[in-house]
């Protein structure tokens, strides 16, 4: 199978989107995130990404408010604000059963670093996987375009709950 390198902005808009088809869970207490990581303990792959909330002040930074991990079937957005690293999410990223992949793993957890000490073991980091196969672009939404010939749809999946889920407290 021949993998293209690249993909333009212009096609970019064309494909059709697509949209996250299981169900997604607001993980805001130790309860929730207990039975959370157990039901992620038990699946082989998981995806993992996680949220910062910006700082525009120079030598202000923020922690991590927002770590999202995912299976093929269940999205679970934890507010680390509201329910820090707990020690289940640790054993978690440090499980090495469980395969973690995400983009700019290093970023993610250097910043979960920040929340508490862990040892992440088995994970993937996309952009370098995806450079085996000659692909060049580094954005997963270009990353998933090439690949599943659809679109990511951002917009569509952050609409129904950024202000609640996003937001510092």
């Amino acid at each position: 199978m021949i993998v293209r390198r690249t993909i333009d902005k212009d096609e970019l808009k064309e494909l059709p989107k697509t949209v996250f088809p299981g169900r997604i869970y607001v993980i805001q207490s130790e309860a929730e995130t207990e039975r959370a990581v157990a039901y992620l303990q038990s699946r082989s792959v998981i995806g993992i990404d996680s949220e910062t909330r910006p700082s525009f002040t120079k030598g202000q930074s923020h922690k991590v408010a927002l770590l999202q991990i995912s299976s093929e079937e269940c999205c679970f957005l934890f507010r680390l604000n509201m329910t820090g690293l707990t020690q289940p999410l640790v054993d978690l990223l440090e499980n090495p059963a469980v395969i973690k992949v995400g983009l700019s793993l290093k970023d993610d957890f250097m910043m979960l670093h920040k929340r508490a000490p862990f040892t992440q073991q088995s994970c993937i980091e996309l952009q370098d996987y995806v450079r085996q196969f000659g692909i060049q672009d580094k954005s997963l939404q270009k990353i998933y375009a090439i690949l599943f010939k659809e679109k990511i749809s951002k917009s569509q999946r952050l609409s129904n709950w950024e202000a609640d889920v996003l937001s510092d407290g």
